[in-house]
């Protein structure tokens, strides 16, 4: 608990991620699990590709998509029947799996990793803003929905105007913003 708040104070842990209680879970994580009173059952834990962690005694669950506090509630549930009434504290460490994805023209394109609520024009302006080429009107934001793909629309020029600044959505961890290319004819 030390080491967490120490990373808190010297900013390895966006003070924005400790306040907002609704992060979810993201593959990539890095968590820090305690158990009060129990020496052997501390550690980091990674949230894996297939968004599980595993502990020990408490085996494998889920994690991804869920908050730390569902995943205390969880964890302390399966270490329930070898230790009673364990009290289990998760934090997170380093939110490494908040990434968005930002292709097509813009300067930058790239992976980044976000620490706080990023919106469409904000990724844009991380990857270094459009270039030259890019089709303003015709951007699109990629979301996984399930085991579906659906696709956003997002019109930079409205926004850049102050108008439909419904469209400028906040993202979410693993979207993908696309910027394509204008066409010269």
């Amino acid at each position: 608990m030390v080491r967490f708040l120490f990373a808190v104070l010297i900013g390895a842990i966006p003070f924005a991620a400790v306040a907002d209680q609704t992060y979810t879970l993201n593959p990539g994580d890095v968590l820090a699990i305690s158990v009060w009173k129990e020496e052997g059952l501390q550690g980091e834990v990674l949230v894996l590709p297939d968004g599980t962690i595993s502990f020990p005694l408490a085996g494998q669950l889920q994690a991804a998509g869920h908050t730390v506090q569902e995943v205390e509630r969880d964890l302390a549930k399966k270490l329930d029947r070898y230790i009673p009434g364990p009290v289990v504290a998760v934090s997170v460490l380093n939110a490494a799996g908040n990434s968005i994805y930002v292709t097509g023209a813009v300067r930058t394109p790239g992976q980044y990793q976000v620490v706080q609520p990023t919106d469409v024009m904000q990724a844009i302006s991380l990857a270094g803003g459009l270039n030259e080429f890019a089709s303003e009107d015709r951007i699109q934001v990629l979301r996984r929905e399930g085991n579906q793909q659906v696709t956003i629309p997002f019109h930079y020029s409205d926004v850049e105007r102050g108008r439909k600044l419904e469209s400028n959505i906040v993202l979410r961890s693993g979207d993908t913003v696309v910027v394509p290319v204008a066409s010269l004819f």
